[in-house]
C-alpha cells in the first residue's frame, strides 16, 4: 500500500512568517505615531491636573456626545452635515431662519472670537443650525459670510444638545472639537472675553484641529 508522505511547511515559511510579523508592528508603528497629537491633546486637556482648569463654558464629556444624524442640508436642499467640516473646531449656534436680534448677536460673537484668535482663527469654523424653512436675510448673509449654514431638523437636534436650566439650545453657543464630539457650552449672553480665553486655552492645549 502507498503510504502518503505528510504535507510539511515550504522551508522559507518562518522567514514568511517573521517578516509578517515585522510588517504588523511596522504598520502598529505608523498609527501609533499618528494618533499620538490627538492621544497627547486630549490626555493634557482631560486627564492631567483637571482641578487647575478654569473653564468659563461647560465642558462636556466628548464620548457622550458624538454628532448624530440631523437630516441637515445646505440652503439648496442638498445633503450637507457637520461632517463636511470635521477637522476645525466649531462654533456652533442654533437659531430660526427669521434670525432677530439676539441670533444677530450670536452671529457678530462668533465672528469676533474667530478673529480675536489671529493666526489660529484658520482652525476654527463658524456654523448656524437654522430650525426652520424661514428664507434667510440677504442683509444677515452677507454681513455674516463666511458663516457655515445648515438647516436641521428641530427634533434631532433638539434631542442631541444639552442646554442650561431655563434655557433653549439658541440661547448658546456651542463648540465641537475637530474630531466632531460635542465637548463645551457656553452659558446664555455669554462674557466674550471669557469664551475668548476658553477658545484660546484649549487651540494651545491641542495638536489637532
Amino acid at each position: 500500500m502507498d503510504q502518503k508522505t505528510p504535507t510539511s511547511q515550504p522551508i522559507n515559511a518562518p522567514a514568511e512568517n517573521k517578516q509578517r510579523q515585522g510588517g504588523r508592528w511596522k504598520l502598529f508603528a505608523v498609527i501609533a505615531v499618528c494618533a499620538a497629537p490627538m492621544i497627547a491633546s486630549y490626555f493634557t486637556y482631560y486627564v492631567i491636573k483637571p482641578q487647575s482648569r478654569n473653564n468659563y463654558g461647560a465642558l462636556l464629556d466628548p464620548r457622550d456626545y458624538p454628532v448624530p444624524e440631523l437630516g441637515s442640508t445646505a440652503l439648496d436642499g442638498k445633503p450637507l452635515t457637520l461632517d463636511a467640516y470635521k477637522g476645525k473646531w466649531l462654533m456652533v449656534q442654533i437659531d430660526s431662519g427669521e434670525c432677530q436680534k439676539a441670533c444677530q448677536d450670536k452671529l457678530f460673537e462668533m465672528r469676533q472670537l474667530r478673529l480675536m484668535q489671529g493666526k489660529e482663527m484658520e482652525r476654527i469654523e463658524r456654523v448656524w443650525l437654522i430650525t426652520d424653512d424661514q428664507p434667510l436675510s440677504t442683509m444677515v448673509m452677507r454681513e455674516y459670510d463666511g458663516t457655515r449654514l445648515l438647516r436641521v431638523k428641530p427634533d434631532l437636534l433638539k434631542a442631541w444638545l444639552p442646554t442650561d436650566a431655563n434655557t433653549s439650545a439658541a440661547d448658546h453657543i456651542y463648540l465641537i472639537d475637530p474630531l466632531g464630539h460635542l465637548m463645551m457650552r457656553f452659558p446664555k449672553d455669554a462674557d466674550p472675553n471669557l469664551v475668548k480665553k476658553d477658545l484660546s486655552k484649549l487651540l494651545r492645549a491641542s495638536a489637532i484641529g
